[in-house]
């Protein structure tokens, strides 16, 4: 009896186990899947972090980002429809194994603000992914010790479409989303939100002090200093950085800031506060941006001069490579410098475009999707793409999850119609009708 009572109970802690790990695979794999450049962005940071810029090639972290995505979510699946029972645990415990180390180490030191293991949908402290991962890695052992409890959701016979389709699904939705842009945006410039209130502080609170730390060098010793001890002129120059002296509320958007190139003048508080149109050509560095677009956004500047909107292109590029683009794409548009990861952060394409008005979002597009002269027929409030998308989160999440859920429901009633088909003759000869 005692040990039908302890083969429940192992039966049900690894059901829980397995699909609480499950859902964790699905939901961090598909917000990869989902932002593409944005999952690489963040192992280019671990990359830097480590010192290995020199190791891996430029399109490692690309190809990294892909194959995250696609290995999460899939293992996901395999979990929860409890098929590839052998292979699915060992490799889930293989990854935790090899993420909470790391995770431990990085919050030890902190080289990176944070993990970015659930993207921008889900942002976690440093220790804070340990300790999720601790747990994580002692279910993923639970399920591997009594694979053995795991029941499938599907015969054998159909398992190999599930793994098939969750493969094809997820993959084409990283292909999408990376031609287009992210199907569901986290970041705090998504279409509908104002630029201008997400610089703001809340009244009552208190913004982080910063300070200047500067590091100088003489007779190769190197110290910090700050503006209020800073040394004589014996003293070389070697590099600055912010600290964060006190903790304060940082608002959601605390490095935008708009410079015009030719002159150098802060215009941000222009282009945010102007209730006309703004188009924003985004490309943090121009010397790796896509110029396939070219022509249709030069026809774009020349709408926007005749309907009178304002037109920028920001970037972070030095002034060798905006001058190389000017030269190579006939670009007669006015240029403005950005912070890298700002632009980064804004859209994920390069070049991207953005649309503004009175400093709220209206709408964005990949370099892929350019608005061209059919849509452009006519001034930007007398049409379409002049006013914000109202399709709610709502709508698109229920888009995307019925491409994923009803296939694979279908599949699982397909199978479980077979099977009763197929032991109906059986049930009829032992009962004799």
């Amino acid at each position: 009896m005692e040990k039908d009572k302890q083969y429940k109970v192992i039966g049900i802690c690894t059901t829980v186990c397995r699909f609480i790990l499950a859902v964790v695979f699905i939901f961090s794999g598909f917000v990869k899947a989902i932002d593409p450049m944005g999952t690489q962005y963040k192992i280019q940071d671990y990359i830097t972090a480590f010192g290995w810029t020199d190791v891996f090639p430029d399109y490692f972290a690309f190809c990294a980002s892909m194959l995250l995505g696609m290995l999460e979510f899939c293992l996901g699946v395999y979990l929860f429809f409890g098929i590839r029972r052998i292979i699915a645990p060992r490799a889930v415990v293989l990854i935790m194994a090899l993420m909470t180390p790391l995770t431990f180490w990085i919050a030890l030191l902190n080289p990176v603000s944070d993990c970015g293991c659930f993207g921008d949908a889900v942002v976690l402290g440093n220790w804070t992914t340990f300790w999720k991962n601790v747990v994580l890695l002692a279910m993923s052992i639970v399920v591997l010790k009594w694979r053995k409890h795991i029941f499938p959701l599907v015969t054998t016979r159909f398992d190999w479409v599930i793994a098939l389709y969750g493969f094809l699904y997820i993959l084409g939705m990283e292909i999408y989303c990376y031609r287009e842009l992210p199907v569901f945006d986290f970041r705090p410039y998504h279409v509908g939100a104002n630029i201008r209130e997400g610089m703001e502080i809340p009244k009552g609170e208190k913004p982080s002090k910063v300070e200047t730390r500067f590091i100088l060098q003489k007779d190769g010793v190197k110290k910090e200093f700050t503006v209020d001890n800073y040394p004589d002129s014996t003293w070389t120059f070697v590099d600055s950085k912010l600290v964060v002296v006190e903790k304060g509320y940082e608002p959601s958007i605390h490095d935008f800031e708009i410079i015009r190139w030719e002159d150098m003048e802060d215009i941000t508080d222009q282009v945010l506060s102007d209730e006309n149109y703004t188009f924003l050509l985004i490309a943090h560095q121009l010397s790796l941006a896509d110029d396939s677009a070219m022509d249709l956004i030069n026809e774009l500047y020349d709408y926007c001069l005749t309907n009178g909107y304002a037109f920028y292109a920001l970037t972070a590029s030095e002034e060798e490579d905006i001058l190389k683009w000017q030269e190579n794409t006939g670009a007669e548009y006015p240029y403005c410098i950005t912070d890298d990861i700002t632009l980064k952060t804004m859209i994920r394409s390069n070049p991207g475009l953005m649309l503004l008005k009175g400093g709220t979002v209206i709408r964005k597009w990949g370099k892929n999707s350019f608005p061209d002269e059919y849509q452009l027929n006519a001034p930007l409030d007398k049409l379409l793409i002049g006013s914000i998308d109202r399709r709610s989160f709502v709508h698109r999440m229920v888009q995307v999850v019925a491409w994923f859920v009803f296939p694979l429901l279908f599949c699982c009633l397909a199978d479980l119609w077979w099977e009763r088909y197929r032991n109906r003759p059986r049930k009829e000869n032992e009962t004799g009708f």
